[in-house]
């Protein structure tokens, strides 16, 4: 006669070690979507803490995008040294260093220029004198020839398109304009335009 008992045993470990599997499955899909999940696009290399630090600069982030380091000072929640992505704004420096403070004066900064890489950006704290020697701020209508595209540079008097791709073509090829009158070494721009576009632009 075949006892009872021992029947269902099997069956009760069998179910057992069915939910255990199940159990660890769901385990390792859970791990496996945490190491994917993307990450935000701001990084903080370098907060401000009294002493001096470095980053090695890669060429590229995670995403591909060309990667630029901006140092923001002043008037923001964690000042340091960030990485951004190529084509990003100043509004995109200062929400990676958690936003203005409330005493910041928000008006001194142009929100919607392009950040360069290597470029520090220090916020004022409204009403705050500025330090003694600082030069006068640029004008915000002036293009930058570091970081202007084809579109920015045709803005300026004389400037079409072809000229445009040459100044954006110079400056792939020598590196970062180091004053305006590198402009002259541009092919199709002589001193006359050079004069009508030295208060035009700046670097």
């Amino acid at each position: 006669m075949t006892d009872p008992d021992r029947d269902r045993l099997p069956r009760v470990r069998a179910g057992v070690g069915a939910v255990i599997v199940i159990g660890l499955l769901g385990l390792g899909v859970a791990v496996l979507l945490s190491l994917l999940a993307p990450g935000g696009r701001s990084e903080v290399l370098a907060p401000d803490a009294g002493a001096p630090t470095s980053a090695t600069n890669p060429a590229t982030g995670s995403d591909g995008a060309a990667v630029v380091f901006v140092h923001i000072l002043g008037a923001v929640n964690r000042p340091g040294l960030y990485e951004l992505r190529e084509g990003d704004r100043a509004v995109d420096a200062v929400a990676a260093a958690g936003g203005f403070t409330p005493d910041a004066d928000q008006a001194a900064l142009n929100l919607a220029r392009l950040v360069a890489d290597g470029e520090q950006l220090v916020i004022p704290v409204a009403g705050a004198a500025p330090p003694a020697g600082a030069p006068p701020p640029v004008a915000d209508d002036r293009v930058n020839l570091n970081t202007a595209d084809v579109a920015a540079l045709e803005t300026l008097p004389r400037v079409g398109p072809e000229l445009a791709q040459r100044i954006v073509d110079w400056r792939d090829a020598n590196g970062p304009f180091r004053s305006v009158d590198d402009l002259g070494q541009v092919s199709g721009i002589g001193d006359k335009t050079l004069d009508g576009l030295r208060d035009r632009v700046t670097v």
